[in-house]
């Protein structure tokens, strides 16, 4: 049964609300077998892990260690952008603000960081989590990629952490990242993409959307879309991932290491 955007944009917040309520962040982790990506219980154990496997100590050593382990993505995409002083920063699907805060250490007081999250919980989680850290050059708003709340031509670089993978409607978020971003502008995400055709028990399963992986485009269409967003030098490093699905509710697992990866892709807007 195909699905429409609003069940799953309403599964997937509900999801993510939850897993912000619990403070238990975790997403598509590489390295260990999960009831689906997402799962609050069986994945909370193997946090500390999984982000020092994404991010270097020194990223983290600034930030107290319930942020540093909010990281719900398959990347560091704020390594990717090689961010830059003054830099005006905008982060897709923004969570818990683990990015958005190594982010703004990088593009220092003259820059500024918007972290964008469609999820109350979420946006209030990291809001929190700014005043743990002390971080006065970032803001986090409320919205949905498909509709950014984001003046035309007012960022330097999009960033985006294992999230445009769960909206439903990906052209829509590429267009809106090249309106958004200034002439020259880049884009530097890291992403879930297919390499091979999911079973469909996986592909069908709302908790695999929100899983990061039953929304996922294979590698050549999600590329196709950036371009047809009208993005320039587009190009994309792939690591697969040893990822896992829940077969039916029991208690076994799909591996599904050849069919999906995490890919960091980069572009540019033209000038």
């Amino acid at each position: 049964m195909e699905r429409n955007a609003k069940e799953i944009k309403d599964f997937v917040k509900k999801r993510y609300g939850r897993l912000a309520r619990a403070k238990n962040q975790s997403c598509c982790a590489p390295q260990m077998a999960t009831p689906s990506c997402c799962d609050a219980t069986s994945i909370s154990r193997e946090l500390p892990e999984r982000v020092a496997a994404l991010y270097r100590g020194e990223e983290l050593d600034k930030l107290p260690t319930e942020v540093a382990n909010s990281s719900l993505g398959c990347g560091n995409p704020t390594a990717l952008a090689e961010l830059r002083e003054g830099e005006v920063v905008l982060d897709l699907g923004s969570g818990g603000g683990l990015d958005c805060f190594l982010a703004a250490q990088r593009v220092g007081q003259g820059g500024r960081v918007i972290g964008l999250d469609m999820t109350p919980e979420m946006v209030q989680l990291a809001r929190r989590n700014a005043q743990k850290v002390d971080a006065t050059n970032v803001e986090f708003r409320l919205g949905e990629m498909e509709h950014m709340p984001v003046a035309d031509n007012s960022v330097d670089v999009i960033i985006s952490n294992c999230v445009i993978n769960l909206a439903p409607d990906k052209d829509v978020v590429f267009r809106e990242a090249y309106r958004v971003l200034k002439p020259g502008g880049r884009l530097c995400v890291s992403d879930i993409v297919l390499l091979g055709e999911l079973p469909k028990k996986v592909s069908k399963s709302l908790e695999q959307w929100a899983g990061c992986i039953a929304g996922a485009l294979h590698e050549r269409d999600y590329l196709a879309k950036v371009k047809a967003a009208g993005f320039v030098e587009v190009s994309a490093e792939r690591n697969t991932l040893p990822l896992y699905a829940e077969s039916s509710g029991a208690k076994r697992y799909l591996d599904l290491r050849d069919k999906v990866a995490s890919v960091n892709v980069r572009a540019r807007k033209s000038c």
